[in-house]
């Protein structure tokens, strides 16, 4: 199936780490996509904003809009399987509309600078954190896959964390999570975005990885 990735330079010099940052733009046919993923792209253009106009200092920042998530990680996966250019770091957003909890996916090894940063920044701005394995599928897989460094992010209420990961797992539920009743269906309107709670998750983030930068070596 035919499909357009957007990437786009943001900041930093060229011969630079490169962080990538990502989110997926296509949607289901029901509903305006405005959780799925309207909330995540949002989310992505917003530190792009961001770190144009403060450049991180020991990487360079690139966007990603991938296509065809819905169709089975079909975006991502020709980004990554082209090969070129592997990033020191990807960071996915993936349904990142409300709520008051970090949720991050963080593989067992590999990425604890981030989690600590990700841990500090949500404690600083009175966020909750979830970060964990277990995690919903969506773009962060292909390059875990490829073994790629990557991570993900989403904004949900505490109390749907372990509904979601129930739902993945085939239990069901007779109170289901949100997110749950919302994405995939008609109930994804603009009118179920929190924008305040968007905007300081989106600030736990950067913050985040203005630290990870921060304490990166400059060559890795």
């Amino acid at each position: 199936k035919a499909g357009e990735n957007l990437i786009a330079d943001v900041a930093g010099p060229a011969d630079a780490p490169l962080l990538l940052i990502g989110a997926h733009s296509d949607r289901v046919a029901v509903g305006q996509g405005a959780t799925d993923n309207a909330s995540g792209s949002a989310s992505v253009l917003a530190l792009a904003e961001r770190f144009q106009r403060q450049p991180l200092k020991h990487h360079r920042v690139a966007v990603a809009f991938w296509d065809l998530e819905e169709e089975g990680l079909l975006g991502s996966k020709a980004f990554v399987a082209d090969g070129s250019t592997k990033p020191a770091l990807y960071v996915n957003f993936d349904v990142f509309g409300w709520g008051d909890t970090l949720w991050m996916m963080a593989p067992a090894q590999g990425q604890s600078a981030l989690v600590d940063s990700s841990r500090a920044a949500t404690q600083a701005l009175s966020l909750g954190f979830s970060p964990g394995e277990k995690y919903p599928p969506t773009d962060h897989l292909p390059f875990l896959r490829a073994g790629w460094p990557a991570v993900s992010y989403s904004l949900v209420g505490a109390e749907e964390i372990t509904l979601v990961l129930e739902a993945y797992a085939g239990k069901k539920s007779h109170t289901p999570a949100k997110v749950m009743r919302v994405i995939h269906s008609d109930q994804d309107v603009l009118g179920q975005v929190d924008a305040q709670a968007a905007v300081r998750g989106v600030g736990a983030v950067e913050r985040a990885l203005g630290d990870w930068d921060g304490n990166a070596v400059t060559n890795p």
